[in-house]
């Protein structure tokens, strides 16, 4: 019987590589599917991984419907076995309900590959519905890995190296390694890189850019917003271990180190 699988975890812990891996994996035994994704990092109609993995693949609209998707192209004579279904967060409650329907009314496997919760701890509408209404969740075995070399468990959202809990939920990004002097710091790649300007500070042609980024943060680090960058700069100011304080309002954590 088919099923409607959803793949779990935070950032950098392999669901693309995995998504394409299984599509691979299907093809090779003759099954036809259908690769879907949405904001991936490398652009639209795209499913990549970090390892340098990347294929071509039908991008997700808020129009998109996934049980149109499959009848025209049965109805043009393609075969459809399975949809391998990238970024899932990014669905809507509604197309995660068009999914199971394709599984349950035309036999088609699903293969869901999403973040859970966003930088704020909350789940994703998507992600949610996936978890409400999946056969199966399977947290990935890959584990990202915070900055101090526990499990990975939050994706936090920093400017300027400052970690944020507020703000749309929504800003498609990556975990890169950008050279700032914190050799465990990353930042945001996959569009031209985000960008918030300064309010009411500069005039907006003259306000500077802060630099959005994100990365994964044990649950510890993650509540006490001790960021790489943050705790780098504290060992440097001889703060007590552990954090007791709030990284984001110490007054030196938006400030790039210098040697």
């Amino acid at each position: 019987m088919a099923e409607l699988v959803f793949f779990s975890g935070t950032m950098d812990c392999g669901k693309s590589t995995l998504a394409l891996q299984m599509d691979h994996n299907h093809r090779a035994r003759g099954r036809g599917g259908v690769r879907f994704s949405c904001n991936d990092r490398a652009g639209d109609s795209t499913i990549s991984s970090r390892l340098g993995l990347r294929t071509d693949a039908v991008e997700v609209l808020d129009s998109t419907d996934f049980w149109d998707e499959v009848v025209a192209r049965r109805t043009n004579g393609l075969r459809v076995d399975y949809l391998i279904c990238d970024e899932a967060q990014f669905y809507s409650p509604l197309q995660v309900e068009q999914l199971a329907r394709v599984v349950d009314e035309m036999e088609v496997d699903v293969f869901a590959f999403g973040i859970t919760s966003d930088f704020r701890t909350r789940l994703f509408p998507g992600s949610q519905r996936l978890i409400e209404l999946a056969d199966k969740v399977q947290v990935l075995q890959v584990e990202a890995l915070c900055w101090c070399g526990r499990r990975a468990t939050q994706n936090a959202r920093t400017v300027d190296g400052i970690m944020v809990v507020e703000g749309d939920q929504v800003m498609v990004g990556d975990v890169a390694p950008q050279n700032t002097g914190d050799d465990t710091a990353h930042v945001e790649d996959t569009l031209p890189l985000e960008t918030v300007p300064v309010q009411d500070t500069l005039p907006m042609d003259t306000a500077p850019a802060q630099v959005v980024g994100y990365e994964t943060l044990c649950r510890r680090h993650y509540m006490r917003r001790v960021t790489a960058h943050a705790a780098n700069l504290m060992a440097g100011e001889d703060q007590p271990l552990p954090f007791d304080i709030d990284a984001c309002l110490w007054p030196g954590a938006g400030a790039v180190r210098r040697s």
